[in-house]
């Protein structure tokens, strides 16, 4: 994929001035040169070309507020006096793996003032006698060669990696502001509110309408139950009543003796 169509795609359907990061590793370059990054990418902060071809930079917009530059893996031998211009607030340079034998090719970045850390890993510069010694005099600003201060002391993370920090800052903004959006839209938590009160509503209701069901089949029950009671009655008087109208015939033949007890009629019948 060529870096035109490269930058496309990193863009999502955002405008230039919105990207403050941007990396197109990997791409393929035209001729050597950069292409299709313009001045438009007034906000970029952070731009990352590893291993896309370059042997040049001299077609790099104007970008005032880029703070790290990864041009790692090219084949970049000199041309360096244009960074000062192009990017003078520039902090990290990362030159890695690219032809730079000599130090009057990296002379240039002197010009930059605020540069801190410069990277040239695998550049034959490095095989030079007294490379860092030399490197430290030439850019009196740079706090870090290939990772390291002047006394051989790592850089720690915060350094390498500083021009990440406003990226995470405006990232957290971002999630904040989606926060305050989804969460606590005023209008959002009123119209919510009067929901959960319909509802509340509503279940009282239900259970108003239930308790109503409940003592209306309380009193069919016991509506039932009394009819019940009042057939047992009629069953037992009829009872009764064919026990004495037996007893009466059979003590016209017979003897007979008629017990009553709390609850049944005793019949007794002599011979």
């Amino acid at each position: 994929m060529d870096m035109k169509k490269r930058i496309h795609l990193e863009l999502r359907n955002r405008t230039p001035s919105d990207v403050k990061e941007l990396v197109l590793d990997n791409c393929r370059s035209n001729e050597g040169k950069i292409e299709g990054l313009t001045d438009e990418f007034e906000e970029l902060e952070f731009l990352s070309t590893i291993n896309v071809g370059l042997t040049t930079v001299a077609h790099l917009p104007k970008l005032n507020k880029l703070k790290k530059l990864e041009l790692s893996d090219n084949r970049i031998s000199g041309g360096l006096e244009v960074l000062a211009a192009k990017c003078p607030n520039l902090t990290h340079l990362n030159l890695s793996g690219n032809k730079i034998k000599d130090l009057s090719t990296i002379e240039p970045l002197k010009e930059l003032g605020t540069l801190k850390s410069l990277d040239l890993f695998n550049c034959e510069v490095t095989n030079l006698n007294e490379y860092r010694d030399n490197v430290f005099k030439l850019l009196p600003q740079l706090t870090y060669l290939d990772g390291y201060d002047k006394d051989d002391k790592e850089a720690p993370d915060s350094d390498n990696e500083v021009y990440a920090e406003g990226l995470d800052d405006d990232e957290d903004d971002e999630d904040d502001e989606e926060e305050y959006d989804e969460d606590t839209a005023p209008g959002d938590e009123e119209e919510e509110e009067g929901e959960d009160d319909e509802e509340e509503n509503e279940e009282e209701d239900d259970d108003d309408l239930s308790g109503e069901e409940e003592e209306d089949e309380d009193l069919n029950d016991r509506e039932v139950d009394d009819e019940d009671d009042e057939e047992e009655e009629r069953g037992e008087t009829m009872n009764c009543n064919k026990i004495l109208n037996m007893y009466a015939a059979l003590s016209k033949t017979r003897s007979v003796k008629f017990l009553e007890s709390e609850h049944n009629f005793v019949c007794i019948i002599f011979p």
